[in-house]
């Protein structure tokens, strides 16, 4: 089994090696690609060192499989190439989410409409695979009928050069900005770019990719997403309306009964989702699960994942390790 990481010197390229490794993947010959200025350095993978190719020699190499993180541009020209030549890539980037004839995927909901045939496969956006986690199970047993989430969205989602503003900021140092205002103490309504409805592209992707990924139309989703001065982990407030009644008890059975989700809920205890527990971890995790008293039929509740993990990286292994099992590639 021939692997090739594309991006793999960036943040989520780095946790993937790091998650291929945890889950013992089965590579036969890893092939690490990056962008030209990083051809050469050198990454280690199960205690061994590979030098980093570019992706004309990734390419040449005829990968069975490409997991890729290198941003959409590269995907939009790259994909396709690996494709042509027999390699099956699974994208994290946003390319092809919203492409009619592409696949969107969060295994543990709709791995099933994967095929041979599936040569180019979309990963969601970090925030939406925590989102309908979630969801899946309640939309199956209530129909939901309208989604509203407001995201808390850390750095990390936006990649090294946040990361380091934060840091900067936090330890005192003027440094490069990737945000147009500071990210320390303070929180921007502002994850992506503006688009003419006055939504940003993050909130679009929240809106769209759950009808595609769950393969019904018949509820909405309405987002406001936000970059808050944390270092990694998303977290959603989500309020969902449903056609029919739930019981509360109903619904944390469901969710704990979920492969994937963790119901952490108690208020007693004070025991509800964080970032700060989520690093690291592959589950994602719902809690302050209550009914919304302003109107019938709603519910609240409070999801967190680590955005690089089952957010990014896990969940493109994850796809991977189905195709395999499947004998898909």
């Amino acid at each position: 089994m021939k692997v090739a990481v594309v991006g793999a010197t960036g943040m989520v390229g780095e946790v993937m090696l790091k998650v291929l490794e945890e889950r013992k993947f089965p590579i036969t010959e890893l092939i690490p690609v990056a962008s030209e200025r990083s051809v050469g350095k050198i990454i280690s993978y199960q205690g061994k060192e590979y030098s980093v190719v570019g992706l004309e020699t990734a390419v040449s190499l005829r990968p069975d499989i490409a997991l890729f993180s290198a941003g959409g541009g590269t995907s939009l020209e790259w994909a396709p190439k690996f494709a042509e030549v027999g390699t099956t890539v699974v994208d994290n980037s946003s390319a092809w989410r919203m492409d009619p004839t592409k696949k969107l995927v969060v295994p543990e909901i709709n791995a099933n409409v994967l095929t041979k045939e599936d040569k180019i496969i979309a990963n969601p956006n970090c925030s939406t695979i925590q989102m309908v986690m979630a969801l899946n199970p309640l939309h199956k047993a209530y129909k939901m009928k309208r989604v509203v989430v407001s995201t808390y969205q850390s750095v990390s989602g936006t990649g090294v050069k946040a990361v380091r503003q934060l840091e900067n900021e936090i330890a005192g140092i003027e440094g490069e900005m990737a945000y147009p205002y500071p990210i320390g103490r303070n929180a921007l309504p502002h994850c992506d770019v503006f688009e003419e409805n006055g939504y940003t592209k993050e909130e679009m992707k929240l809106a769209k990719e759950p009808q595609k990924i769950m393969n019904d139309s018949s509820f909405s989703v309405s987002a406001t997403a936000v970059r808050i001065p944390t270092a990694g982990g998303h977290s959603e407030s989500v309020n969902v309306e449903f056609e029919n009644d739930f019981d509360l008890s109903e619904v944390r059975q469901l969710l704990s009964e979920t492969p994937g989700v963790v119901v952490q809920d108690n208020t007693d205890t004070n025991t509800y989702p964080m970032p700060i527990y989520a690093h690291n971890k592959d589950e994602v995790f719902v809690g302050r699960i209550r009914r919304d008293e302003s109107q019938p039929n709603t519910l609240n509740m409070w999801i967190v994942a680590d955005n690089l993990r089952k957010g990014a990286a896990t969940n493109t292994i994850q796809i991977a390790e189905y195709l395999v099992e499947h004998h898909l590639v």
